[in-house]
């Protein structure tokens, strides 16, 4: 499933972001977080493709349909972030966490540096 959203196109993913975001969406909810935003039956042809391809789910709700996503969040931002890691940072772990550290960036609060202090200690430890 870490592959799961990789043959998903650009407008696809933007789709699913909405979906993600809202926990279900009707075609207008979509179509109001796209940006540079298609026609209405356009975003109704990608949710129905979408739904061919098994990546959402329709219910309808009277008049309109209720799109949700067949995979968890949790499961696609995990092949989102390893696409990420592998795309732009050579695969690295270590270049990509770098980048967010990044001094231009802004610096971390107390709690941020916590959260990665444990989460760096749980990893030497095999946890």
């Amino acid at each position: 499933m870490r592959e799961a959203y990789r043959d998903l196109t650009r407008r696809e993913r933007q789709i699913m972001d909405s979906v993600y975001r809202r926990g279900s969406a009707t075609a207008a909810d979509v179509l109001a977080d796209l940006p540079e935003p298609p026609s209405y039956s356009a975003v109704r042809a990608m949710l129905r493709k979408l739904q061919d391809k098994g990546y959402l789910l329709a219910t309808q709700d009277g008049p309109r349909y209720l799109y949700a996503a067949v995979i968890p969040r949790d499961e696609a931002r995990e092949s989102a972030l390893h696409r990420l890691v592998r795309t732009f940072f050579d695969g690295s772990r270590a270049k990509a966490v770098a980048a967010l550290l990044d001094p231009d960036e802004g610096a971390l609060s107390e709690d941020e540096m916590r959260e990665l202090e444990e989460l760096i200690r749980r990893q030497k430890e095999g946890k």
